[in-house]
């Protein structure tokens, strides 16, 4: 934080106590007595017959609005609230989070680390196991693929046991760890927007969908020379790029000719990001095999 935006919340933070403090002393007024006359101390308001006195608060009520100036000067002397001035206590979020995040890490290590040696592929196996990575995947995967594990528009299903970078236990283990970045270039411009149907049309012959057999053969010839180095001559895909397999009928961005066509036409970009610095190595370990056993559920 700079000095200027420093001295500005101090400056307006003690202004407003200070302020709110003379409106509460400024308005304190003395307790009518009973000897004196009533008409004297109304505020003048009158309804259905009933005048409003002029009395001052109750002095508990004044004490505990005293109470309170009390309070918040105590506590922006302990804590951070005076602008860059981190308070005597030293306090901070981040210092707090971390401080509970270490407690969680030395109560549940022993219960994640009696599985991390133990291979994947006998991890989807345990209920148990399975149960712990039920929740990781819960926390940590199902905003973006589905609570089941199904996907959504631009996430994979990760249930139908098709891969983009790979099933083996090493390949997800690895996908979570580091993330995956997969970009499908625009062709638009190099192709036109005759070009972009005459592939689409070729995309849906290769997937065995409906097609335009003409247009389709026109867009073989520009998928041999745009599309193939990455997803191979077939389209078969290459989950070292992460480009996915054409001839499955199983869609990302969704699978109708006008969808293929903006995927041709626009391009994608879809991220995995990486989990390494938020779990640990025996957390991912579990989490990988959970995956792992939807992919088996799926077969």
């Amino acid at each position: 934080m700079s000095i200027f935006w420093s001295l500005w919340i101090i400056g307006l933070t003690s202004t407003n106590l200070a302020l709110l403090l003379w409106v509460l002393l400024a308005n304190r007024k003395v307790a009518v007595r009973d000897d004196q006359d009533p008409d004297n101390n109304t505020t003048g308001h009158v309804y259905d017959g009933i005048e409003e006195y002029d009395n001052p608060l109750p002095r508990w009520w004044f004490n505990l609005f005293i109470g309170t100036f009390i309070f918040a000067g105590i506590y922006l002397m302990l804590y951070p609230g005076m602008g860059a001035f981190p308070g005597l206590l030293g306090w901070t979020s981040e210092g707090e989070l971390r401080q509970h995040q270490a407690q969680a890490e030395e109560r549940y290590s022993d219960r994640f680390g009696v599985y991390a040696n133990t291979p994947i592929e006998e991890l989807a196996q345990d209920p148990q196991a399975m149960r712990m990575g039920l929740r990781l995947f819960a926390n940590n995967c199902a905003a973006c693929h589905g609570s089941d594990g199904g996907g959504a528009y631009g996430f994979p299903n990760l249930t139908d046991n098709d891969w983009l970078w790979g099933g083996s236990p090493e390949q997800i283990k690895k996908t979570i760890t580091d993330g995956r970045t997969g970009v499908m270039p625009a062709w638009g411009s190099a192709l036109g927007e005759s070009g972009v149907a005459d592939v689409a049309e070729h995309v849906l012959r290769l997937s065995g969908r409906d097609h335009d057999a003409a247009a389709a053969e026109r867009g073989a010839g520009f998928f041999a020379q745009y599309c193939a180095t990455c997803h191979g001559p077939q389209g078969k895909g290459n989950p070292m790029l992460g480009a996915p397999d054409l001839t499955n009928d199983i869609w990302l961005y969704g699978g109708e000719p006008r969808d293929i066509r903006q995927t041709v036409r626009e391009g994608r970009t879809g991220v995995m990001p990486a989990q390494r610095d938020l779990l640990r190595e025996d957390r991912i370990h579990l989490l990988a095999a959970y995956v792992y056993s939807l992919s088996l559920d799926g077969e």
